[in-house]
């Protein structure tokens, strides 16, 4: 630890350092602020930061580690809060100038309540495209939040201040949400670990308008955090009607069991006919072979009878766009992201009939995939089949798709079939731009998918993006 910058410590490491009295909490969140001093300005990941505050609880997490009676699994770990998340005494405006900042926030969201409750450190908000709409990061209100390996590039999104957060070393765990790849998606352009867990497994408040889509997710350096923090998010909370039973076991435990034996496929594309980057595509290639070189038993083959649901998530989707701004007066709706608005007015269009048959189109894939798992334990596939592309455009400018998905064909479907689906960096291309790997596995087998993640980063360790 000599030689690493307590900005850039892991979790357990901060944990350990706290344990030895090499390192206080109240010296890595005052690394952290710096860190965001420093390098935030250049990709705009934070919305709100409260030092002040979060001093306060890093000299009460001080403390007690000094006592030595450190209270929850997290005590003193700086951690960001994407602002769609109800977080007490901070305002969760959602990238939208139509909510209004002056008003009680006396209420914390499931995953940031079990996040106080285990004394992380809160450093701020983390932004997010209006209302978490969209596969970028952008809003009218905070403008564009940029890839932290290179600036003129997108950092994903819809968790996207989140991600590039995380790559900084501005501050080691995040929690996002994701309905439709917005853990995923910025993971993968920002050379980080994120997990979208089983739908129900991490409770989730208010509801999302998205409804079933939408899950919350850790965002983290390495796949031991990931597990570290799903132990804490999936402890239970009686506002999410939806929500599992809490787990029996840790998530941590054999975590390092490795691979041997499992069966697994490999997929450039699910069968959609998906044009892949070739650098992208070699580097998942190149990962499936690490998995054969680490013992299990590996076939490249597409889930059949599948094929790109994008239309039906679409009515999923936009439907749930237009509830959730159905209060607004035509004032506010002038206010809003273009797309977003746009997105609403077709939300609008949409019969009970549409929604029913998207429902059902949902539930067949999920019953072929649940089949698919039948034979193999996971899937991997890229996450995103393109880089990162320049920032401020949903889409990639002269692409012919207009919205955001249309290039990430990869990620939603497995909200739509409520499987766990994890990112991890798996190389870079030639341009020095982070390519995620995307492990799919079947409902429930979370455990299998970090299992899987952990193997891999054992085998081929990644990087922090360059400062």
């Amino acid at each position: 630890m000599a030689d690493t910058q307590p900005a850039d410590l892991t979790a357990p490491e901060l944990l350990a350092a706290y344990a030895s009295g090499e390192l206080s909490p109240v010296e890595a969140t005052e690394a952290v602020l710096q860190r965001i001093t420093e390098a935030d300005p250049a990709v705009n990941a934070y919305c709100l930061v409260d030092g002040e505050r979060a001093l306060q609880q890093a000299r009460a997490s001080e403390q007690r580690w000094q006592r030595g009676q450190p209270e929850g699994r997290l005590d003193g770990v700086p951690t960001s809060i994407k602002d769609i998340f109800l977080t007490r005494d901070w305002p969760t405006l959602r990238g939208s100038r139509t909510i209004d900042p002056h008003q009680r926030w006396d209420a914390d969201a499931p995953s940031v309540a079990r996040l106080r409750e285990h004394n992380a450190v809160f450093v701020g908000k983390t932004t997010t495209p209006e209302l978490a709409w969209k596969g970028v990061t952008d809003s009218p209100l905070t403008g564009i939040t940029r890839n932290p390996w290179d600036p003129t590039r997108t950092a994903g999104g819809s968790s996207g201040g989140a991600a590039a957060a995380v790559a900084l070393g501005m501050a080691p765990l995040a929690i996002g949400t994701d309905g439709g790849g917005s853990v995923r998606i910025p993971a993968s352009f920002c050379g980080i670990v994120a997990l979208k867990a089983t739908y129900g497994r991490i409770p989730h408040y208010p509801a999302s308008p998205y409804g079933t889509l939408a899950h919350a997710g850790p965002m983290t350096t390495t796949v031991t955090e990931t597990a570290l923090m799903l132990d804490v998010l999936s402890e239970p909370d009686v506002r999410d009607w939806s929500a599992l039973e809490p787990p029996t076991t840790s998530f941590t435990d054999g975590l390092d069991a490795g691979v041997r034996g499992l069966r697994i496929a490999v997929s450039l594309d699910l069968g959609f006919g998906t044009d892949v980057h070739p650098e992208i595509a070699r580097a998942v290639t190149n990962a499936a072979r690490t998995f054969e070189e680490l013992g299990a038993a590996v076939e490249e083959t597409d889930p059949p009878g599948i094929s790109d649901p994008v239309t039906d998530f679409h009515v999923l989707w936009f439907s749930g766009a237009a509830k959730s701004t159905e209060h607004l007066t035509t004032e506010q709706r002038n206010l809003l992201d273009p797309g977003l608005h746009e997105i609403c007015r077709q939300g609008l269009t949409y019969s009970a009939q549409d929604y029913l048959e998207a429902t059902n189109t949902r539930m067949l894939l999920g019953q072929r995939m649940g089949a698919f798992h039948q034979t193999y334990d996971l899937l991997l596939t890229p996450t995103v089949p393109i880089p990162a592309f320049e920032a401020g455009h949903e889409a990639p400018p002269g692409s012919a798709g207009q919205r955001w998905t249309s290039w990430t064909p990869l990620t939603y479907p497995f909200n739509m079939t409520q499987q766990p689906a994890a990112s991890i960096p798996c190389g870079h291309t030639t341009e020095g731009l982070p390519i995620g790997l995307q492990i799919i596995g079947p409902r429930h087998a979370d455990a299998t998918v970090l299992r899987a993640a952990r193997a891999f980063e054992q085998a081929r360790p990644w990087t922090r993006a360059p400062r």
